[in-house]
């Protein structure tokens, strides 16, 4: 997710520093696993069309081996297992709560097909587990949003790692609003980031390019106000 600030609070002052995140991850599980009731509503209503761009981008193929990280409530993995049913579909989530929304979604959907292959589980996007090179297609949903600019470095090293040589990294992050009315969650943000999820808006292009991922798309898309961005990048060759 990406939001930009200034001075005044608004994104006004294009030199302004990015706002930082203000919850830390020890705290994140247990937020999520507090908001885990009610995030299928606010995904519906503010996230869906971001993420469903992001499945677009993916262009998965059945027999990959993908990757998710920061699976939710699983609304991205259940495509990705729909469409993926021979592959390997690994989810990983700091939240226990959100992991066994995710489980339950994918439980109704092997009883249709029980020929499924996908595994969930608590984990954090600091040490993936995952071999090196092993991975096909590796997709985060609102995550980086979530994490100190300090610490962007070690997770984008981890994404770099797991990833094949041309394998496929697609990216949704809360971003900074491009209209006046959707800096309205930036300053929900200033006065309780937890309101927020802890999410604020970030953007990841440049960051991609300094660890020698190919961006080849940044899409902006905003919903009930709030504002996305959705990443397509490669790892090179």
């Amino acid at each position: 997710m990406k939001l930009s600030f200034s001075c005044c609070g608004m994104s006004c002052c294009d030199d302004a520093p990015p706002r930082d995140a203000r919850v830390s991850q020890a705290e994140i599980g247990l937020v999520y696993d507090k908001l885990a009731k009610i995030y299928d509503i606010w995904g519906a209503l503010t996230e869906s069309r971001a993420r469903h761009r992001a499945i677009e981008l993916a262009a998965v193929e059945d027999g990959q081996s993908i990757l998710e990280v920061a699976v939710g409530t699983g609304l991205a993995f259940e495509e990705i297992v729909k469409r993926n049913p021979h592959g390997r579909n690994a989810g990983i989530d700091l939240s226990k709560g959100m992991l066994e929304k995710a489980r339950k979604r994918l439980q109704k959907l092997a009883k249709a097909n029980d020929s499924l292959n996908y595994s969930l589980h608590v984990g954090s996007a600091f040490d993936l587990p995952a071999q090196t090179e092993s991975v096909d297609l590796l997709v985060n949903n609102y995550m980086f949003d979530l994490i100190r600019y300090a610490d962007m470095d070690r997770v984008l090293a981890e994404f770099k790692r797991v990833l094949k040589k041309g394998g496929k990294l697609v990216l949704v992050n809360m971003t900074q609003g491009e209209t006046l009315p959707s800096q309205l969650y930036d300053w929900i943000y200033r006065l309780s980031p937890k309101t927020m999820g802890g999410c604020r808006g970030v953007k990841l292009e440049a960051k991609l390019k300094q660890h020698q991922f190919s961006v080849q798309t940044r899409e902006y898309h905003q919903q009930m106000l709030f504002p996305s961005e959705v990443i397509l990048a490669y790892k090179p060759v």
